[in-house]
């Protein structure tokens, strides 16, 4: 298959240095990333990757949560609602 591109200017100048530097075709230079293009769009997100960033925003500073939660829970209530 053929394809043509139009650069700018810039870019062209950028990319004729950048392979002249590495010593590589423009074919090949356009084939590696056309693959790593596509690569990046089957490549799905893990759940982790996901909500990454939320992890720890909201941090109590207690590391027991998950393992006391009813304990905790039930001081939260006793101290809530004690008469």
């Amino acid at each position: 298959m053929s394809i043509s591109i139009r650069l700018d200017k810039s870019v062209e100048e950028s990319l004729r240095r950048r392979l002249q530097a590495d010593g590589g075709s423009l074919s090949d230079f356009i084939r590696d990333a056309i693959r790593e293009k596509l690569s990046s769009y089957d490549a799905k997100p893990t759940p982790y990757a996901l909500g990454e960033h939320l992890f720890g925003r909201y941090s109590s500073g207690r590391d027991d949560l998950s393992t006391n939660r009813k304990a905790i829970l039930r001081e939260k209530l006793n101290a809530k609602y004690r008469r």
